[in-house]
């Protein structure tokens, strides 16, 4: 049994790191390096959390020369090799196609998440140079089930509700969320939303969002950790950081089992429901 099978074996309680970076656009070497220091760093976390397209930037666009990467690159997947499983988010090569991913990579293995749901809107365009993923995958890792909701699909409710019924007990949302308004303040509707997500669903959520300027957006960081009750565990400001935190997975298994809010998804309504809706938008 490998060092990282003993401890997701004995693991109740996760050791997390985010790293609220300010990545450099098109630079994916140099974005690649930067979070290879800061992992192996983290040497006695279990979980290391990166924001969303971590590696390469956000306005793709700009940088055509910047390529995606297959998620078996060597590169990428070094990062899970230090000791930590590692999530960050990546521009994903698949044939002819680009997807906004986030890869969960442990003992030189690579799990990928697609973002299934793109803005293209006002000044966001991410379905002009992304295919939307099509499957919610939750995953086995550490004493838990982690499930990743890139950014946007957080905003979903029946996304983070299909993750906690799938099994997730940690909610792990990598964003690159800028300065701006939907009706509310963007930084008060991710606040409302990862509150929700947490209280409603039962979950430890763990929202790592980027920093910095970026094609004249600024990005307003404020990565934190959301237990269950809705406390804030701890928070990050605007600048780039990290913020260790523990994730008490057992609390959480009896909490679920005290009020069994999950006990009946009516999976069977929501499933009939959705096919009626689909049907009628075609």
């Amino acid at each position: 049994m490998t060092e990282l099978a003993n401890r997701q074996a004995r693991n109740t309680r996760l050791r997390v790191r985010l790293l609220q970076t300010d990545p450099k656009l098109g630079d994916v070497n140099g974005n690649l390096d930067h979070l290879d220091s800061l992992v192996r760093a983290a040497a006695g976390c279990d979980l290391v959390v990166a924001p969303e397209l971590a590696t390469h930037g956000y306005h793709l666009s700009e940088v055509p020369d910047a390529m995606p990467m297959q998620p078996d690159d060597d590169r990428l997947r070094a990062l899970g090799k230090h000791g930590p499983a590692v999530v960050a988010g990546f521009a994903e090569a698949f044939r002819h196609h680009t997807f906004n991913s986030a890869a969960l990579l442990m003992d030189g293995d690579a799990r990928i998440q697609r973002k299934m749901y793109l803005p293209t809107y006002r000044g966001w365009e991410e379905r002009k140079h992304f295919r939307p993923g099509g499957q919610l995958n939750c995953h086995d890792a550490l004493g838990t089930r982690l499930g990743m909701l890139i950014c946007n699909d957080a905003w979903q409710p029946a996304i983070p509700w299909l993750a906690a019924h799938s099994g997730a007990e940690v909610l792990v949302v990598p964003a690159n969320s800028a300065q701006a308004e939907v009706g509310v303040a963007t930084q008060r509707a991710w606040e409302i939303l990862l509150l929700h997500a947490a209280v409603v669903l039962q979950s430890f959520v763990v929202f790592v969002n980027r920093s910095g300027e970026e094609n004249q957006r600024d990005f307003w960081g404020g990565s934190r950790v959301i237990h269950p009750s809705g406390e804030v565990i701890g928070q990050l400001g605007s600048e780039p950081g990290e913020l260790d935190c523990v994730l008490d997975v057992d609390e959480l298994r009896l909490l679920r089992r005290r009020w069994p809010l999950l006990q009946e998804s009516r999976a069977d309504v929501i499933a009939r429901e959705s096919a009626r809706l689909a049907a009628e938008e075609f």
